[in-house]
């Protein structure tokens, strides 16, 4: 019985030394600017960050288009699968193509579309209907996004649970 219990001890003590090591590894690869929005926490830094996500991945799209890819980070923000942060839901590894390729990064005109889109979702608008997922079928080459339950469709992008 001992024996079993020691074990486990090593099991549960390894498992987080994993978690430990691989958090402290990661760290060192966010650019100086994921390390800022890492912090981010006034009103301001999340609109920022969000408009910055929104252009690289809803830019060109209709409005309602906008407001629903922002509301989909914000809803993955609610969501106990996902981050708790705006900044921890947009970096986490591999789930944005405009944080992929740099996109993120792009010159953003203050007059833009995805400022006033992203204040509507911040302010509660969300018509992705709940989603959590949305993608660009004609873009997409994640097959495993087409067995997720699709809510709605609206411009170039679906929006799925």
């Amino acid at each position: 019985m001992k024996e079993k219990h020691i074990s486990s001890n090593k099991f549960f003590i390894s498992a987080a030394f994993v978690l430990l090591f691989a958090l402290i590894v990661s760290i060192p690869f966010l650019s100086k600017t994921e390390k800022a929005y890492a912090d981010t926490n006034t009103y301001e830094q999340n609109l920022e960050l969000l408009a910055r996500a929104v252009n690289g991945e809803a830019r060109g799209e209709i409005y309602e288009g906008q407001v629903a890819v922002a509301a989909v980070i914000l809803n993955r923000v609610k969501h106990p699968s996902f981050p708790n942060t705006i900044a921890g839901v947009i970096y986490q590894p591999g789930a944005f193509t405009a944080v992929n390729d740099g996109q993120i990064h792009a010159s953003l005109d203050k007059s833009s579309t995805v400022y006033k889109a992203c204040q509507d979702a911040l302010n509660g608008w969300d018509p992705s209907g709940g989603a959590i997922y949305y993608y660009n079928p004609a873009k997409t080459t994640n097959k495993w996004i087409y067995s997720r339950p699709v809510v709605k469709v609206l411009g170039n992008h679906t929006f799925a649970k």
